[in-house]
């Protein structure tokens, strides 16, 4: 058994290479799994079944739905949305606060409600006098903090792959985020893109 002071004894570049070739003794990626692999499987077909039902759906209601239609529910589902909204930000807050990885969900949900805020404001208020007034909240409140919001949760994902790149004694630039793999920093020698 090596002890602490010897371990400290060595340059700063071996003790980098005994850390990574510790981390690759159980450096398992869990999407090799084969009962993952199998869930990874089913749920990129049900993902591409959603998108194969949901675009003809799209087309058909394009030509079957009213162009005018009043709902005694109008009310209620704006208060539920602005409750959803509510909460998006209010867990984001918490997980923020609390320092949580939870905190890049939170602001993934929040920039998306915030978009589509901004989209039904503007289209549902479309040719009526508080139309600019959607146009204008939009481009100054939704769209701006629905970007900011994207890209704090961007910047939170930078950072934890910075941070293991940086605890697992590596040297060099950290990779871009679109070559980042799941529970890997880089690929692995012999690997084929993303695995089956």
């Amino acid at each position: 058994m090596v002890s602490v002071e010897e371990l400290r004894a060595l340059p700063a570049a071996e003790r980098a290479e005994l850390l990574r070739a510790l981390i690759a003794l159980e450096d398992e990626d869990p999407l090799d799994l084969p009962r993952y692999r199998r869930r990874r499987g089913v749920v990129l077909v049900f993902l591409l079944a959603c998108c194969g039902w949901l675009i003809p759906w799209t087309v058909v209601l394009g030509y079957t739905l009213p162009d005018h239609y009043t709902s005694r529910q109008w009310g209620v589902a704006w208060i539920g949305f602005d409750v959803a909204l509510t909460t998006a930000f209010a867990f984001t807050a918490f997980a923020v606060w609390r320092r949580l990885q939870m905190a890049i969900l939170g602001q993934l949900v929040t920039g998306t409600l915030l978009l589509c805020d901004a989209w039904f404001d503007v289209m549902l208020s479309w040719g009526s006098g508080e139309f600019w007034v959607s146009v204008v909240t939009a481009l100054l409140g939704e769209v701006p903090l629905a970007v900011l919001f994207f890209v704090g949760a961007r910047t939170l994902i930078w950072t934890t792959v910075r941070a293991l790149w940086l605890r697992e004694g590596r040297t060099g630039p950290v990779p871009p985020l679109r070559e980042v793999r799941l529970f890997a920093v880089e690929e692995r020698p012999g690997s084929v893109g993303g695995g089956g």
